[in-house]
């Protein structure tokens, strides 16, 4: 074989050196730069993530907080004292006493139970009011019957207490006179 002179030799490992060089160069340019930073795993896991999770609770937190007390605030302005007429929550039922005579109005959807004492029922066309209770419908003018369910599914129905001492148990919007 023959021996390959010196200049040659030269050359080669110049071109080997260019070619590093010019690889070196290519991987770092496509790696980041000012406008395109590269990023690291431990970056995201020490540093970006922590502060967008600590981003999300705050705001989370601060929604909570109006939420909150807009909630609160409807509470209050719903909640008015039986005897001054009111609402009942949704789940539970308010006592209201009546004396004789006493009238109460009852909004759509209202429920009463009659527990003590007696009392009819006003309305100006029919049906006064559904008993849940027998699945019946109660004309104006009737009395109610103790421990029956009954529903005011148009509005204008009045309860009249006829009994010195009457409770009844409400859910629904009502008020008294």
């Amino acid at each position: 074989m023959k021996k390959m002179d010196k200049r040659w030799t030269v050359r080669l490992g110049a071109l080997a050196l260019s070619a590093a060089l010019l690889g070196t160069g290519a991987a770092l340019a496509t790696g980041g730069d000012q406008t395109d930073p590269l990023v690291t795993l431990s970056y995201l896991n020490q540093t970006a993530i922590p502060q967008i999770v600590k981003q999300v609770e705050e705001k989370t937190a601060l929604k909570q907080k109006e939420l909150q007390e807009a909630f609160t605030a409807q509470i209050n302005q719903y909640q008015q004292h039986p005897s001054q007429g009111g609402t009942a929550s949704g789940a539970s039922y308010t006592l209201v006493s009546l004396s004789s005579g006493q009238t109460m109005s009852l909004g759509v959807g209202c429920e009463v139970l009659l527990r003590v004492g007696s009392a009819s029922v006003q309305a100006d066309s029919s049906p006064a009011l559904i008993d849940l209770s027998s699945g019946a419908t109660v004309n104006a003018g009737a009395a109610l019957t103790k421990n029956h369910l009954y529903m005011a599914t148009i509005e204008g129905r009045t309860l009249t207490a006829s009994a010195p001492d009457v409770k009844l148990l409400v859910r629904g919007s009502y008020a008294t006179a």
